[in-house]
C-alpha cells in the first residue's frame, strides 16, 4: 500500500529506454520551481490524485530521473540524504540486502522486489519496532495479524496485478473488506500516524534542534559535515523546503551522542 510502490511502478522501467541526458532536462524543469510553488500549483487537485507535501515530491522524483538502474531508485526512494558521502565525508556506506544482486535475480518484478526489501529492512527496522516500543512502554501486548506467517505466505503466491493495478493498492484486501463494511470505511486517504515534525522544528523544537546542530557541536563530533547540515536548517527554517526527515535523522544521532558523552 506504500506510495513508493505506486511511484516505482510509474517509473520503472518505462523512463529507462529514454536517453539519460532527457531525464535530467526532465528533473532540472521539475526543480525550477520551488516545492511551496508546486504546492500552491496543484493546490485544486483532488487530495486523493496527489501524496502529501506533493511539491517536495516532485523534487524527490526529479533526482530519481537521472538514475539507471532500479536498484539505485529503490534505494533513492528509502534515503533522506541523496548522497551519504556528502554528509560524512570519507565514509562509505556499507553494502547491504539492497544492493544484492542476486534478489534482483531471484526476484525480477521491481515492485514485488520493493516489496521484499521492505519486509527484510524497513518492516523489522523501523516500523515494527515502533510498535514495539511504544506499546512494551505502557505494558501493552501488541499484535499485528497482517504479518501472520500464513498472511505472508498467501500473499507471496499471488500475481503483483492482484496487490497493484492501475494505481489501486491492495486489491485483495480491499475487496474482503467490501464484504464487511461501507465502501467509504475503505475507499478513502491512508491515515498515518505522522507527526508534525517539520513544524515544531520550526516551532517548539527549534532551540533544541539548533543547539544539537550548532556548527561548531557538529565539527566538534568529526563524524557529520557541518555544511550540508546547515544548509538544509536555514532551508528549513525559511520555509523554501521541508527537511524535516533528514534533519531529524541527524538530530536523533546528535541526541544519542550527547546522551552517551559522545558529542
Amino acid at each position: 500500500g506504500y506510495k513508493s510502490y505506486l511511484w516505482g511502478d510509474a517509473l520503472w522501467p518505462r523512463p529507462s529506454p529514454l536517453p539519460l541526458t532527457l531525464r535530467r532536462h526532465a528533473g532540472h524543469l521539475l526543480r525550477a520551481l520551488p516545492p511551496s510553488a508546486w504546492d500552491g500549483l496543484l493546490a485544486p487537485l483532488p487530495q486523493r490524485w496527489k501524496p502529501r507535501q506533493v511539491g517536495d515530491k516532485l523534487h524527490k522524483l526529479a533526482g530519481v530521473l537521472a538514475l539507471d538502474s532500479p536498484a539505485a531508485l529503490y534505494r533513492r526512494l528509502v534515503s533522506q540524504w541523496e548522497d551519504p558521502s556528502l554528509l560524512m565525508p570519507g565514509v562509505s556506506e556499507p553494502a547491504t540486502a539492497l544492493w544484492d544482486e542476486c534478489i534482483e535475480r531471484d526476484i525480477p518484478d521491481f515492485v514485488e522486489r520493493m516489496q521484499f526489501l521492505d519486509t527484510i529492512t524497513y518492516l523489522p527496522d523501523d516500523i515494527l519496532t515502533k510498535v514495539d516500543r511504544a506499546s512494551m512502554a505502557v505494558g501493552l501486548e501488541a499484535r499485528v495479524p497482517l504479518i501472520d506467517h500464513r498472511v505472508v505466505e498467501f500473499a507471496w503466491t499471488l500475481p503483483a496485478a492482484l496487490k497493484l493495478k492501475g494505481g489501486e493498492t491492495k486489491r485483495v484486501l480491499r475487496q474482503v473488506l467490501h464484504r464487511h463494511v461501507p465502501p467509504g470505511l475503505v475507499e478513502r486517504p491512508k491515515t498515518g500516524f505522522g507527526v508534525p515534525i517539520g513544524d515544531w522544528l520550526r516551532g517548539p523544537l527549534r532551540d533544541w534542534a539548533e543547539a544539537l546542530l550548532d556548527e561548531r557541536r557538529l565539527r566538534q563530533g568529526g563524524l557529520i559535515a557541518p555544511g550540508p547540515v546547515r544548509e538544509r536548517w536555514a532551508e528549513h527554517l525559511s520555509g523554501r523546503r521541508n527537511w524535516q526527515y533528514p534533519l531529524w535523522c541527524v538530530l536523533m544521532y546528535q541526541a544519542w551522542a550527547e546522551r552517551w558523552g559522545m558529542a
